[in-house]
């Protein structure tokens, strides 16, 4: 069965281990070398839905980007006129 992953819910390791379908040793080096984001709460790491869909589709994360900074510029030029 596949399960969605929400960009703004909060995943353990072993959810996102589960999601994604790798081995703990997997997701222990993507934490250890960067390329998967997450806070350490308690001892234990705690990984946003969004830094899961980036990992799996760079593309959408960078459209994401792509759009709020765009956004993100109108609203500094609507605020500067003030």
């Amino acid at each position: 069965m596949s399960q969605e992953i929400k960009e703004h819910s909060v995943y353990t390791t072993e959810e996102a281990r589960i999601l994604l379908k790798i081995s703990s040793s997997t997701i222990k080096r993507l934490l250890k070398n960067g390329l998967l984001k997450a806070n350490k709460v308690g001892g234990q790491y705690r990984i946003l839905g969004k830094e899961l869909i980036r990992l799996i589709s760079p593309d959408v994360g960078k459209q994401a980007e792509k759009t709020y900074l765009s956004l993100k510029k109108k609203v500094v030029a609507v605020i500067n006129k003030w």
